[in-house]
């Protein structure tokens, strides 16, 4: 079977002086369509830079990273950014959207740059936007958004078009437990669409929400709680809470 995302005895390794800090070492990760898996550890433990290496905005010192079934390191740079476009879509702790950009605007922005034309973008960027509930604000900038429009409007630039891998950095990380939990269900939606999902958080009760937990220290996966879904019997996906 062909996994969105899989780690293959990652390890990454700074250079600090004349020592060697190991981020990660000999990580395997396997996340499959429609699962949610949630990263946790104390600060340092790699979270980060396990988000950034699935995501391929970091190569590995050592180890495999497969994104649909393809090795990306022998990748050239240009063709690990095509791909990083298409498949992969980010959700940041601050949102990141454009500001002189409408709501369909950002979200529709990745296509754009991917090629699609404007027109077949916006309707791509509109039908995300409608599947979270934000439609009837697609044509409004980011200062006139709630907080909960900009969380769902940055969510559907994360999963639009034929994206397979949501990457979410402590996505509540500046939110309560109220808005946390909206965030949650959110990314939730969206894995029941068939994405699959990895988020850095450090919340036990926000990553209760994921299929799978998976517990981090000294860059090393020392735990997990839940079973990895290719080892589930066949189920139907998960929906939102």
């Amino acid at each position: 079977m062909t996994y969105p995302l899989e780690l293959r005895r990652v390890s990454k390794t700074y250079e600090s002086g004349s020592t060697n800090v190991y981020a990660l070492q000999n990580v395997d990760l396997v996340v499959s369509p429609g699962e949610l898996v949630a990263i946790m550890g104390p600060s340092g433990s790699g979270k980060s830079t396990l988000l950034t290496i699935s995501g391929t905005l970091e190569e590995p010192s050592e180890g495999e990273v497969l994104i649909g079934g393809v090795d990306v390191s022998g990748m050239s740079p240009n063709n690990r950014a095509r791909l990083r476009r298409r498949s992969v879509g980010y959700v940041f702790q601050d949102f990141n959207l454009l500001p002189g950009l409408t709501a369909v605007e950002n979200v529709s922005l990745p296509l754009e740059l991917d090629g699609i034309r404007a027109k077949a973008a916006h309707a791509e960027g509109l039908a995300a936007l409608e599947k979270l509930g934000v439609a009837e604000r697609a044509d409004r900038f980011p200062d006139e958004l709630s907080g909960g429009e900009r969380q769902r409007v940055a969510i559907a630039r994360a999963v639009v078009g034929e994206r397979k891998i949501l990457l979410a950095d402590e996505p509540t990380g500046s939110l309560d437990s109220v808005n946390g939990e909206s965030v949650m269900r959110l990314l939730r939606t969206a894995c029941h669409h068939g994405v699959a999902g990895v988020i850095v958080t450090h919340d036990a009760q926000l990553a209760s929400w994921a299929d799978r937990v998976v517990f981090l220290r000294d860059g090393r996966m020392v735990d997990q709680t839940g079973m990895p879904a290719r080892s589930r019997a066949p189920v139907s996906v998960k929906g939102a809470r």
